[in-house]
């Protein structure tokens, strides 16, 4: 006979009882059962196991050597089912996804996605206006991925081991007050807006030397450009102190006109980065896709941009 795991929570139960009669009832067996049982696991392993007598029963040194081991290995058993379960309850044996964002369209679309598509696999979220920040995270470890935006063409920012795709491109639209006097204009170049206040959020790219760059291919300097958190851009574009700029994927709230801006002078690149050589590099296929999925339904919601996307194909998200 083979010795298995349950002969040694036989063994466990005997100790732990001090008595084959109590540890057969615990275990659910009679006791001339278990008592078969235990001299067949002692004819196995070469000797008594316990000394028994109208006291109890008590381990003989074979026995506290069988024990000593049982009492590592059960428990190891048990941790390799647990955690076996856990492996095949999650994506690819990945704990949990940990998310990076700037700010952008695609983070919240992309959560609720994974924890319908993975609903055992934990999603933790963090934003940060710094993409040099998150990126840095991904690349220590503390988190899985870095969803970010780069103007233009410029790179992401450069940290040891790190993979990166572009999952959409979105050119830059002007959001104006309802009431401004250009707000029923198809699109509008850049220098019909010369004379207004700028409103920009913040961020550590290069976008307001790009938007300072394009100004001046236009024709003019900005008079005045507040860099400011969201909600303040949109209160100042809203009582038309500046015209705030934004991804054309902008989820428009009411008061405000998206306005295309002529030949698209700025430009967003949204991208995906992780560590190459992580556990969670696993997944970045699927992640990216997920990603790209959420994007499509940004640019779909915004009727301006899917308009303006007809005749602009090179734009929106990355196939």
């Amino acid at each position: 006979m083979d010795l298995e795991l349950r002969h040694l929570k036989i063994v466990r139960a005997v100790a732990e009882a001090g008595s084959v009669t109590k540890a057969a009832t615990q275990l659910g067996l009679a006791q001339p059962s278990l008592t078969a049982q235990l001299k067949r696991i002692e004819r196995t392993l070469g000797g008594a196991l316990f000394e028994r007598d109208r006291n109890g029963a008590r381990p003989t040194p074979l026995g506290e050597l069988v024990l000593t081991r049982a009492r590592v290995l059960l428990p190891a058993v048990r941790e390799l089912q647990e955690e076996a379960v856990r492996f095949a309850n999650t994506y690819e044996g990945i704990p949990g996804f940990r998310i990076g964002a700037t700010h952008g369209p695609i983070l919240g679309g992309l959560v609720d996605r994974l924890t319908a598509a993975h609903p055992n696999t934990p999603v933790s979220t963090r934003t940060s206006w710094s993409s040099r920040e998150l990126t840095t995270m991904v690349s220590a470890g503390r988190l899985d991925f870095a969803l970010i935006g780069t103007c233009g063409e410029s790179p992401p920012p450069s940290a040891e081991a790190m993979t990166w795709t572009v999952v959409g491109t979105d050119p830059v639209f002007a959001l104006l007050p309802e009431g401004h006097h250009l707000a029923g204009e198809k699109e509008l170049e850049l220098s019909a807006l010369a004379q207004e206040g700028w409103a920009l959020a913040p961020g550590d790219g290069c976008f307001t030397d790009c938007f300072a760059g394009a100004c001046a291919r236009a024709g003019f300097v900005p008079r005045t450009v507040y860099e400011s958190d969201v909600a303040t851009c949109l209160h100042l574009a809203k009582v038309g102190k500046a015209v705030a700029l934004c991804q054309a994927t902008f989820d428009l709230t009411a008061e405000l006109v998206l306005m295309p801006l002529t030949g698209a002078p700025l430009r967003w690149r949204h991208m995906l980065g992780w560590h190459s050589d992580s556990l969670a590099g696993r997944a970045a296929r699927d992640i990216a896709e997920h990603a790209k999925e959420a994007h499509a339904d940004a640019v779909q919601r915004s009727a301006r941009y899917s308009d303006w996307l007809v005749t602009n194909p090179q734009y929106g998200t990355v196939p």
